[in-house]
């Protein structure tokens, strides 16, 4: 498919699965589940469980990224608590105390303040807007002052861009599953497409206009395969290609000719 790395969302892989991914070369960023609220017994459940799992996975050469906070789940105040930015901060400086070896994000998606990465979530399913957001006539220091779909900012105040790359570390989304599968009803994606034709313009579409666009040391595309009702895979959940993997890893390498990279505005 083309991808170099997998971002192991909300999840602390197995031992195996990290094993294989050292034998492939497969990169992967290691993410801590999110607490459901703030509170002081689950920050202390937060960092004795992120403790254990950096010690057991530290050895692993494939993980190059930590990842303790994901969208503010968990420090949902970030821009009004102080407890809340102390949490993310603690988190980054004991995991860099830890392994101070391997780059670590404080809170991915948004809000970043303490981070060696800023990462962008964001869902626009209109793929020419995507690469004007981000183009070549916005700087860097004009992007983190504006605000972002859902009102949510990329720095916090006083944490401006200090120089460090910029991942566009989720975008995508776009749901298809077969109109006679028992489960198309409650398939969830952020857009959806009954056609696979439709489906397959979109996403090669929003994966070619990220990787077009120089701002960003990479991207991660939500998201590999369907899972439960998330159905935005780009293989279905038994790992069935959805559409032929050579017309992905095409978009993903920049095989796709310059007049088919925007095929569909919606």
């Amino acid at each position: 498919m083309g991808f170099n790395g997998v971002r192991k969302h909300q999840k602390l892989e197995d031992p195996r699965y990290l094993y294989w991914a050292d034998r492939l070369g497969l990169v992967v960023w290691s993410e801590m589940p999110s607490a459901f609220r703030f509170t002081t017994r689950a920050i202390k459940r937060l960092m004795r469980e992120w403790i254990e799992a950096i010690e057991r996975d530290y050895s692993h050469p494939c993980i190059i990224v930590w990842v303790p906070f994901n969208e503010s789940w968990g420090v949902p105040d970030l821009t009004a608590t102080k407890a809340h930015r102390d949490a993310v901060h603690a988190f980054y400086h004991l995991t860099k105390t830890l392994d101070p070896e391997r780059p670590v994000i404080g809170n991915d998606g948004w809000e970043s303040s303490a981070t060696d990465i800023i990462g962008i979530h964001d869902y626009d399913n209109n793929p020419e807007r995507l690469a004007e957001r981000y183009g070549p006539q916005v700087k860097p220091e004009e992007l983190f002052d504006r605000r972002r779909p859902g009102g949510r900012i990329l720095t916090l105040d006083g944490y401006p861009h200090r120089g460090q790359p910029i991942i566009l570390t989720e975008f995508g989304g776009v749901a298809y599953v077969k109109p006679l599968d028992a489960l198309h009803q409650k398939a969830w994606g952020y857009f959806r497409h009954d056609k696979i034709e439709e489906f397959e313009r979109l996403a090669v579409s929003l994966i070619e206009a990220a990787r077009g666009v120089a701002m960003f040391s990479g991207f991660c595309y939500t998201q590999f395969a369907d899972t439960f009702q998330e159905a935005n895979g780009l293989l279905f959940a038994d790992r069935t290609p959805k559409i032929p993997l050579e017309r992905i890893a095409d978009a993903v390498r920049g095989k796709v000719e310059q007049g088919a990279l925007f095929w569909e505005s919606t």
